[in-house]
């Protein structure tokens, strides 16, 4: 069964690919890391900012204007100094700090749009406080007072319309079932159904259900199908890690020690663990009320994602993808050219491929096989040389003359820098499995999937020819758990290495 029709169908088995389950609308859906949106939210809120001191420039001016022209003076013009935009930084980094503390980074809306905007016009009125506090510290006399009134109301209006866009454009994006975070429900009561119904109402809310873990001893409530309960809690590894679980949010009374244990696991699995108001007095002293939808909760952990390193590596992904369909847009016209002369059939291939959490994007390649070469794909398994899931035959009668070269020289790969402009891939990142693949995945492959897929990787560089898989398992999972940057950086020297001296077929 093509892997369209196995999502549209929703056939499989839970055991088997949980991930090949997710609705049709996650398919090429995927845009980026939660955390580089929290940074551009930053980044958007200063240069909102920067607006409103423009802004404000100009209101001055022509009240300054006004005022001269009721009083007989003549124009007077007002030029920013350097030491105007040193406490314009200040007032914006003071913002920022404010607005994080409010929980307005968030990608998922916690509360009501009215809530969001009583929040940031409150830390316009905070950040405008401590600019005051500041030019009062520093004798700051020679600053206009006028300026400063008019950017604090400017850069709360400016804020206020940046807040209400976002919003709106992230409502539309959830209503599409794009970037929504994939939770669990702790109960199986008539509460958790409660809200398990909300949740699937209430889409705004950026959240995937996906079903419901039991607690030991505890009745499962009539509303609640038996295939919506994932399993028990003691299987809580096994279901993050099958399920893509981004939360799980305790919604029927589970015991305090058992509840640290499970916050404990939370840590390990990287999951934000929330529990409906009231049960863990004790351990939410000084956590703040949150509400998903209209049920309210407290938080028993957060995860702490390394925002600064994949903002760098994003920036760094567009930049190089850029760069690289600039730089080779003649050349991939020239292959382009000689594919269509050499054999039928399309210039491109593309595959659907399992990328990020378990979405489907269309992945693009030069085709360097004949126009059937998938249909001759099982006359040759007797040839594969690959042990596992992989499959890979030496000297494959499907590829062409072009072909070969093009796989030497890796330049075969080129048309996916599409794929990582459009945010489905990264630079660096494990490759992206079909579907066939991981229908045959065990659970601890899936560690692979967490991350976006990349166009060179640990194995591409160490292991590339090594026919084990449990090598490109073990390199893969590596990749995942020890990554940096700057490892990104030393594998792209090495991949430059592997590319200029033709070893990629």
């Amino acid at each position: 069964m093509a892997t369209s029709e196995y999502l549209r169908n929703g056939e499989g088995n839970r055991s088997q690919a949980a991930v090949l389950q997710l609705p049709a609308a996650t398919r090429h859906a995927f845009i980026g890391p939660s955390t580089v949106a929290s940074v551009i939210m930053m980044a958007t809120d200063v240069l909102m900012i920067l607006l409103a001191f423009g802004m404000a420039l100009g209101l001055r001016m022509m009240l300054v204007a006004k005022a001269g022209a009721v009083l007989g003076a003549g124009p007077v013009y007002y030029w920013p100094a350097p030491i105007d935009f040193f406490y314009l930084g200040w007032f914006a980094l003071a913002w920022v700090l404010v607005a994080r503390r409010y929980g307005l980074y968030v990608t998922v809306p916690a509360g009501s749009g009215t809530h969001e905007m009583r929040l940031v016009i409150q830390g316009c009125l905070n950040a405008g406080l401590l600019l005051c506090g500041a030019l009062y510290m520093f004798r700051a006399e020679e600053i206009s007072r006028i300026l400063v009134m008019l950017l604090i109301g400017t850069a709360t209006a400016t804020l206020c319309v940046r807040r209400a866009i976002w919003r709106y454009s992230r409502y539309r994006e959830y209503e599409q079932g794009i970037e929504l975070r994939n939770l669990v429900i702790l109960g199986t009561n008539q509460l958790s159904y409660a809200l398990s119904r909300h949740i699937r109402e209430y889409t705004r809310l950026g959240y995937r259900f996906v079903g419901f873990v039991s607690a030991p001893g505890s009745p499962i409530s009539a509303e609640i199908a038996p295939d919506q309960v994932l399993g028990g809690v003691d299987k809580i590894r096994q279901l993050a890690r099958q399920y893509f679980v981004d939360e799980l949010v305790i919604a029927e009374f589970y015991p305090t020690e058992s509840a640290i244990r499970l916050v404990q696991d939370a840590r390990e699995l990287d999951l934000d663990v929330r529990a409906i108001s009231g049960y863990y007095g004790e351990l939410t002293t000084n956590a703040p009320v949150e509400y998903l939808g209209i049920f309210p909760v407290a938080p028993l952990h957060r995860r702490e994602p390394r925002v600064i390193g994949l903002f760098c590596k994003r920036v760094v992904d567009i930049l190089l993808s850029v760069l690289a369909l600039i730089i080779t847009a003649p050349l991939m016209i020239a292959i382009a050219i000689a594919i269509k002369l050499e054999s039928k059939g399309p210039v491109l291939y593309v595959s659907d491929r399992i990328g990020k959490r378990g979405r489907v994007f269309p992945c693009f390649k030069f085709r360097t096989m004949v126009n059937n070469a998938d249909k001759m794909k099982k006359d040759l398994t007797a040839l594969n040389e690959r042990d596992g899931i992989l499959f890979k035959v030496a000297n494959d009668p499907r590829v062409t003359r072009l072909g070969r070269i093009l796989r030497k020289y890796s330049l075969d790969e080129l048309p996916q820098f599409l794929n990582v402009l459009r945010g489905e891939m990264s630079i660096v990142g494990p490759r992206p499995p079909i579907a066939a693949e991981v229908e045959k995945y065990e659970l601890e492959h899936f560690r692979r999937l967490e991350v976006l897929p990349g166009l060179t990787g640990l194995w591409q560089v160490q292991a590339r020819h090594d026919p084990s898989f449990a090598k490109y398992i073990a390199l893969d999972t590596a990749y995942v758990e020890n990554w940096s940057f700057w490892l990104d950086v030393r594998i792209l020297v090495q991949t430059a290495n592997v590319v200029v001296r033709g070893t990629g077929a």
